[in-house]
């Protein structure tokens, strides 16, 4: 059976990993630049839609309070009405593909960013007050550690907030607060992965692309449908690794964009 749960060892193993503060804040020896640089041929990020708050439980990774460089860090618990404003930063090719706090892959294609407090994850709705661009965004990992600046983007979120050319920005973000289900709240959770390949207008292609996808790496897939647009996504899979190893396979498929979403299923 392809769709396998992880084994103790493996999640204890991710679990281990997945601790440390790495993402924005790990030394250069890990990556294969030392400067942090824009994609030579970025990938169009036109089409990419804002992130879109739902509940997740927190991870298990990531969100312990840390010291770094000599500073303390305190996760925020409550943020509910929590705002902040400063300067916005944003990371891209030299982070790309490596591990965030939270142990997902870093996708600087993907509608995320770096926060030094907020849980992880936390939506935040960011808004550029230079000229007015407001992006929501999802929260995956730790950073910017440099002092004035209160929020790492993606390349794909700067280039929403037109942030690309002048490096640095200021801007206001706000938590967006998800409450629980109440069902949620009497059932266990059980984390599981799906990845989101492409969103499109087109139901019927998107839906012959599913099935196509589905047959070519032998995995479910479905179309999510909302307000016109139409998301192809696969999964769900219970194993990360799996989840990852098949990730590359879409991506070389012809799908660079297609990304790894987190989401809990109750146990029936």
């Amino acid at each position: 059976m392809l769709l396998k749960k992880s084994s103790a060892k493996q999640w204890a193993a991710i679990s281990g990993l997945v601790i440390l503060i790495n993402g924005c804040s790990a030394p250069s020896g890990r990556y294969s630049i030392d400067s942090d640089i824009a994609p030579d041929a970025p990938i169009s990020v036109e089409h990419l839609e804002d992130a879109h708050p739902k509940y997740e439980p927190y991870s298990l990774g990531g969100n312990t309070n840390y010291t770094l460089r000599g500073s303390d860090y305190t996760i925020v618990k409550d943020t509910k009405g929590f705002t902040e404003e400063g300067r916005a930063s944003w990371y891209g090719e030299k982070f790309h593909g490596h591990l965030t706090s939270n142990g997902e892959i870093y996708d600087m294609y993907s509608m995320s960013a770096a926060h030094k407090t907020l849980p992880i994850p936390s939506y935040v709705k960011v808004t550029n007050t230079d000229n007015g661009k407001t992006t929501i965004v999802r929260v995956n990992d730790r950073g910017p550690f440099h002092e004035g600046r209160i929020i790492d983007l993606s390349y794909a979120a700067a280039y929403k907030l037109d942030v690309l050319k002048t490096g640095t920005a200021n801007v206001k973000i706000e938590v967006i607060t998800v409450e629980m289900p109440t069902d949620a709240k009497k059932k266990a959770a059980l984390p599981q992965y799906i990845i989101q390949i492409a969103t499109s207008p087109h139901k019927e292609r998107t839906e012959r692309l599913a099935i196509d996808m589905s047959e070519k790496l032998s995995v479910g897939s479905f179309v999510q449908s909302e307000n016109g647009k139409h998301r192809l996504m696969l999964g769900p899979f219970h194993d990360y690794a799996l989840t990852q190893e098949t990730l590359e396979q879409v991506k070389v498929a012809g799908y660079p964009s297609a990304f790894i979403k987190k989401q809990t299923m109750a146990r029936q």
